[in-house]
C-alpha cells in the first residue's frame, strides 16, 4: 500500500530468508525513495508468447516516460493487437518492476491499471518528480 503523501510503501518486507526476495525488496524501496530508476532483478517471465513479448517491451519503456498500448502493439509487430496488449498488461505479474504503469491510452489518458488509476497516477508522478531531481 502506498500513501499519496508517502514515497515508500509501508508493507515491503526485507526480512525474507530468500536472498532474491530480499534484493527485490531492497530495489523496490530504493525505487520508492527516488534512488533507483532501473531494476536489475533476474526475471523469469511466464505467460503466453504474446504476453511475454508485451512484458519484455514494457521493460524498455524508460523511467519517467510513457508509451501507448498502440505503440507497444506496433513495437512487437502486432499493430492491430492494442486491446490484447491491454489485456497482457493487466496480467503482468510483476507490477512496478515490469512497468505496466507507464502504458497509457493513445490520447494520453490514464486507463486500465489493476492497482487502480490513482496508483498509476501516483507512480507516474513519482517518476516525473524524480526525473526532474536528477
Amino acid at each position: 500500500r502506498v500513501h499519496l503523501a508517502s514515497r515508500r510503501p509501508d508493507n515491503v518486507r526485507t526480512d525474507s530468508s530468500d536472498p532474491l526476495t530480499r534484493e527485490c525488496a531492497r530495489q523496490l524501496l530504493e525505487y520508492f525513495d527516488g534512488k533507483r530508476r532501473h531494476f536489475d532483478i533476474p526475471l523469469e517471465l511466464k505467460g503466453t508468447d504474446f504476453e511475454v513479448a508485451v512484458w519484455k517491451r514494457l521493460l524498455r519503456v524508460p523511467f519517467g516516460q510513457t508509451a501507448s498500448y498502440k505503440e507497444i502493439a506496433a513495437a512487437i509487430k502486432r499493430p492491430a493487437a492494442f486491446r490484447a496488449v491491454g489485456a497482457a498488461n493487466g496480467r503482468n505479474p510483476i507490477a512496478v518492476i515490469v512497468p505496466c504503469h507507464r502504458i497509457i491510452g493513445h490520447d494520453g489518458r490514464l486507463v486500465g491499471y489493476g492497482g487502480g488509476l490513482w496508483r498509476k497516477r501516483w507512480l507516474l508522478e513519482h517518476e516525473s518528480r524524480n526525473l526532474q531531481l536528477a
